[in-house]
């Protein structure tokens, strides 16, 4: 099956309230070799304050963000998701990826009114994620690939440290087309030095070859890494799935706890066990590619207690429980911003359709089928689409709306402090980088009176 390597470079560290700026990619065949690339940029969109250390890292200048001769984040959003059938059906593959730039990209579609959010895992595609492999390849192989530290003397696992101590000696780092090209190179390591280890974990982009392996009640190692600890192996065994939630399984720590001790225990003991600390339980996301591998040797005592999770389907039932319980929401929280619905429910047929059709459309037209939606959270990123983008659509109340709405936004109050970057927040930050000396004062300059010049014109 063929890869597509891709990385994004960002307005900020929120997949819901920043942006992505930059999308790198490099379709392969499953031999690494290269099939084709891109390398696209976008503006700023109208309601986005950029963080300015990511500016200062990405090295984007403000210009870069108002460029009239790129694509608008909408338009964007259209190319990307044009690239995600071209190259189908492929694996979708980065660094950190599934934690980070999927999430941003889900958003982006979403808050661009694309009909599917998850084209990375439709038309036969899936996805993987090359850092869980380094944690893998560091549990089962240390000498697989050279180990750098930082300042600190700790392991480190960033890219931009661990491509060059491995010998990729082009990266440029915080360019997305940097990123991907050290991102092959790693993968090309693990995969030629390892091959039956890369195997075992490209076997487990597929979301139904993952719970096989579960539901086959056999002890597995599970390979991940917590903070800023060293990665580590822990075995154990399938114990249901969360009730609702498929993709989610439970994952019994063998070595942890005598599952026996458990069949009998209280409704509290078992949620104990799934949300405390160490875990006993642990979550397991079958459709994000997890480091789950075949443990060679298990032994008598592993292979007992597993025996003994698979012959209580309730035990199970009553995990899958306890592991639901953990994401009830409060019924009096206040609502959520529409950024964090994105997961709500599933699109209608019907709204799918004029979702479609919205792509295709002049903005009149578009405007048109935003008032046709019977999703909430679709009418209100359309009509904030239609403000953005085709302002003069608007009627008088509906444009001083628009202006309230962005001016709250960025004046924002810092308690409690908002998810999003707010003009005092960005100050702050200029004022930060200033201190460290982190970029040269007139680039810093060039930050603050873009930023004051953005909220001015917001008003």
């Amino acid at each position: 099956m063929d890869f597509v390597f891709y990385d994004l470079e960002t307005t900020g560290i929120s997949p819901e309230f920043d942006q992505p700026l930059q999308f790198a990619a490099i379709w392969t065949d499953e031999n690494f070799v290269e099939k084709d690339r891109v390398d696209i940029r976008c503006r700023l969109a109208p309601h986005i304050l950029p963080s300015p250390q990511a500016l200062v890292v990405t090295r984007v200048t403000p210009d870069q963000l108002t460029d009239p001769n790129l694509p608008s984040l909408f338009e964007f959003s259209q190319q990307v998701t044009q690239f995600t059938e071209r190259w189908a059906p492929a694996i979708w593959v980065g660094y950190n990826t599934i934690k980070f730039d999927e999430e941003v990209l889900r958003q982006t579609f979403y808050q661009n009114l694309s009909p599917n959010i998850y084209a990375t895992q439709f038309n036969g595609n899936t996805r993987f994620d090359i850092l869980p492999a380094v944690y893998a390849a560091y549990a089962r192989h240390p000498d697989l690939l050279v180990w750098p530290t930082d300042g600190t003397g700790r392991r480190s696992f960033k890219l931009d440290r661990l491509a060059p101590a491995n010998g990729f000696n082009a990266h440029n780092a915080h360019d997305a087309l940097g990123d991907v090209e050290a991102t092959i190179h790693i993968a090309r390591l693990i995969a030629t030095r390892s091959p039956a280890l890369w195997s075992e974990l490209i076997d487990n982009a597929h979301k139904a070859r993952v719970q096989a392996k579960l539901e086959s009640f056999r002890p597995y190692e599970l390979v991940t890494r917590f903070g800023g600890g060293e990665p580590r192996s822990y075995v154990g065994c399938f114990c249901g799935y969360s009730h609702g939630n498929s993709a989610q399984a439970a994952f019994f720590d063998l070595d942890a706890a005598d599952p026996a001790d458990f069949l009998e225990a209280s409704d509290a003991a078992i949620f104990a066990a799934v949300d405390g600390t160490p875990k006993i339980i642990r979550g397991v996301s079958t459709n994000k590619a997890p480091a789950l591998l075949e443990h060679a040797a298990p032994s008598a005592e592993h292979l007992r207690r597993a025996t003994v999770i698979a012959n209580a389907p309730e035990f199970r039932q009553r995990v899958g429980a306890a592991m639901a319980a953990r994401f009830v929401e409060d019924p009096d929280a206040p609502p959520k911003p529409v950024e964090r619905q994105i997961y709500g429910e599933f699109y209608s047929s019907a709204d799918k359709q004029l979702l479609q059709e919205f792509q295709r459309a002049t903005w009149p037209r578009r405007q048109e089928v935003v008032a046709s939606l019977s999703d909430p959270r679709l009418r209100q990123l359309g009509r904030r689409l239609v403000a953005f983008y085709s302002p003069e659509l608007l009627t008088e109340e509906e444009t001083a709306l628009f202006k309230a709405y962005l001016r709250d936004k960025w004046s924002a109050p810092d308690v409690p402090e908002p998810e999003w970057m707010t003009f005092e927040k960005a100050k702050a930050a200029v004022g930060d980088l200033r201190a460290a000396g982190a970029a040269e004062p007139n680039e810093l300059d060039a930050i603050a009176s873009f930023l004051c010049a953005r909220c001015a014109g917001g008003a």
